[in-house]
């Protein structure tokens, strides 16, 4: 037993000499000789050249399971690009420090298991060049991973002092992103701040805000906070809460709030189709579900305002094939005419000064538009269609008041707007106006260069007491008015549309009030001068109107055009060009009982819609004051009143021949 005894200590005194010795190996092994080989098997893992160029170590930790823990730092890595790709002459990757831990027991099953990645003071560059090629995709080592027999399994990662750039020359994005990780973790469990700036479509980006630790995020069904705030040019993005990232799956649930110059800043941002407006903010709650490439994001309870005008409603962005759709529910309050105006390129501005800024930015958002000139009274900016490819739409709108001035209030309305391939419809697009209805079908095809407009419209009730309600203290009563109108055209300006538009039109007026107040209220200026020319400054009792227009390659022909008032009939001929904006009209006015004293000749129309010439033919007037002068000669004082004796028709119901006007 003694002798076993000693063989049994002799035995521990060896086993403990082997180990000292391997401790001392281990402790003053060179591991730098490492280097080549560890660099040629990251370099295959990675699928690009790698090289480390500074000091590799290992240190020993000893942790439950019996087996120390090895902790290898390296120095001065330096990652290249993958073969074939042709960005910038500069090292994909350079890193400082990195540091990993790897759980030794695993090993015994061909599985690498690293606790925890430390990569520190790097510089790291991402690239896409105008091909749409990356220098950060590669392809995925399941396959290779199952042919080796080995798997690899990276549990958290920590980040000190990264600066982070990407480079998208297809978008025209170069930004710099630098993270730290805080001192002590902040409230909220963010433990990393991060700086970017740089440039993206020429304009200036910067942001700042905290996150999380990245440690926490890889397959972790624990919220990930996050908070910041970013801006691009004009555009403010700020944005509070988490992320959550199970395996296959992500999901983002933050407070997200925007403001800016213009909705149509956001298209370049999130391929989106809005369209060019006033300034906005709005703030509510998004919702994103990222899986695959069937991402679905959805803007939640959103509150806002663009221009004057308030937004509230829920939007879903989701992505599919082959575009991505934008669909919910959007409602307002009350919605100004200058505000929807850039939306179709009238010009809505409060004043000069806003609108030297609404057609500059007209023109940054579509660098085809064009300035209102000052003699053409239709809008000739562009509609902008070229985002339209972008996505399709299906949004529900309802509002409770448009107000355009305070005397042409519209309300209840609603509109469904639907983008398809390029085809914006508005289905219906119907309006509430003055005790009456305004429905309206509308169709956009901007497949082509030059758009092709379908337009619907029917009017009915319009009371004219409500429709102007400044009239109110005159005592009279006040009638409705009916119309319908149905035009077809091309072009890419609602000038240009209306300039080669075919269709017809037709109009109704029952018994009311015309004044030269009222069309002042109406901003009828040619009305305006044109009755002041057969009425005067008066308030006038009106029967009725009827018109009935053919319109063909831009121009209106009158078919019927009768007003008929207590005392005198107007009837009009003539064309009105809406390709060139002028006006070729005869108006003709009879009375309908005896007047004395009466000098009333057929008028014209002509000119312009901006500088119209509105003044009495000649011709008639002459004869009839010739004929005074030669009676007065001739006959005996009292003669001379003859010929300005209007007898009057007798015709007490011209409109009736046309029929009432049914809803």
């Amino acid at each position: 037993m003694r002798r076993a005894g000693r063989f049994f200590m002799w035995g521990l005194a060896g086993l403990a000499s082997l180990v000292a010795l391997l401790a001392l190996v281990i402790a003053i092994f060179d591991w730098n000789v490492l280097r080549p080989w560890l660099a040629e098997k990251a370099s295959d893992a990675l699928q690009r050249p790698v090289a480390i160029d500074g000091d590799l170590d290992v240190d020993w930790s000893w942790r439950s399971g019996g087996l120390p823990w090895p902790h290898i730092t390296a120095r001065q890595l330096v990652a290249g690009q993958p073969e074939g790709f042709t960005g910038q002459d500069e090292a994909m990757a350079q890193v400082d420090y990195l540091a990993l831990t790897i759980n030794p027991m695993p090993l015994f099953t061909r599985h690498v298991e690293i606790s925890r990645l430390e990569i520190g003071v790097s510089r790291i560059l991402l690239q896409r060049d105008q091909g749409g090629h990356n220098n950060w995709t590669y392809e995925r080592q399941q396959k290779r991973e199952q042919e080796s027999g080995w798997t690899f399994d990276l549990q958290s990662v920590a980040l000190q002092h990264i600066e982070l750039r990407l480079v998208d020359e297809g978008r025209t994005l170069d930004m710099t992103t630098r993270l730290n990780s805080l001192d002590t973790e902040a409230p909220g469990g963010y433990g990393m701040g991060w700086e970017s700036s740089g440039t993206f479509n020429e304009a200036e980006v910067s942001g700042s805000g905290q996150m999380g630790g990245l440690l926490s995020l890889r397959d972790s069904s624990d919220p990930f906070p996050m908070r910041g705030e970013v801006s691009f040019g004009e555009t403010r993005i700020a944005i509070e809460g988490s992320m959550t990232a199970p395996r296959g799956l992500a999901s983002l649930d933050v407070r997200l709030k925007l403001a800016g110059s213009s909705l149509a800043d956001l298209n370049a941002l999130f391929g989106l189709a809005l369209p060019t407006t006033p300034a906005y903010h709005t703030e509510g709650r998004l919702v994103a579900v990222l899986d695959q490439g069937e991402d679905t994001w959805r803007y939640e309870d959103f509150q806002g305002t663009v221009g004057d005008s308030d937004l509230r409603g829920t939007l879903e962005y989701r992505l599919r094939e082959p575009r991505p759709l934008l669909s919910g529910t959007v409602e307002s309050d009350l919605l100004h005419f200058r505000d929807l105006g850039p939306l179709i390129g009238a010009d809505t501005s409060r004043d000069d000064t806003a609108a030297e800024a609404e057609n500059q930015k007209s023109a940054k958002h579509n660098k085809k538009g064009r300035q209102q000139p000052p003699d053409k009274a239709l809008p000739v900016a562009r509609i902008g269609s070229e985002t339209w490819g972008l996505m399709d739409a299906d949004v529900q709108f309802k509002g409770k008041r448009i107000v355009q001035n305070k005397n042409l209030p519209l309300d209840d309305i609603e509109a469904h707007v639907l983008l398809q391939d390029k085809v914006l419809s508005f289905e219906p697009l119907n309006f509430g106006v003055a005790g009456g209805t305004l429905s309206n079908t509308l169709h956009v095809d901007g497949r082509s260069d030059t758009l092709h407009a379908q337009l619907k419209s029917s009017a009915r009730g319009l009371n004219l007491k409500q429709l102007f309600p400044g009239a109110e203290s005159m005592d009279a009563s006040f009638g409705q008015l009916h119309g319908d109108a149905t035009l077809e055209g091309k072009g890419n300006s609602i000038a240009g549309l209306l300039g080669t538009s075919n269709g017809e039109l037709s109009l109704a007026l029952s018994r009311g009030t015309i004044s030269r107040f009222l069309m002042e209220a109406a901003g009828l200026n040619i009305a305006n001068v044109i009755f002041v020319k057969l009425f005067g400054d008066e308030q006038v009792m009106l029967e009725c109107l009827a018109a009935d227009f053919a319109v063909k390659e831009g121009v209106m022909h009158t078919r019927v055009f009768v007003l008929e008032t207590e005392d005198a009939i107007v009837t009009m001929e003539g064309s009105v060009s809406l390709k060139n904006e002028t006006l070729n009209l005869d108006i003709r006015p009879q009375n309908k009982t005896l007047r004395i004293f009466t000098l009333r000749s057929p008028l014209y129309a002509k000119g312009s819609f901006k500088n119209p010439d509105i003044g009495v033919q000649a011709g008639p007037v002459a004869a009839r004051a010739g004929a005074a002068v030669a009676l007065g000669v001739i006959a005996t004082p009292l003669a001379a009143l003859v010929p300005l004796l209007n007898v009057g028709s007798g015709d007490d119901h011209a409109c009736s021949a046309l029929g009432e006007k049914e809803d």
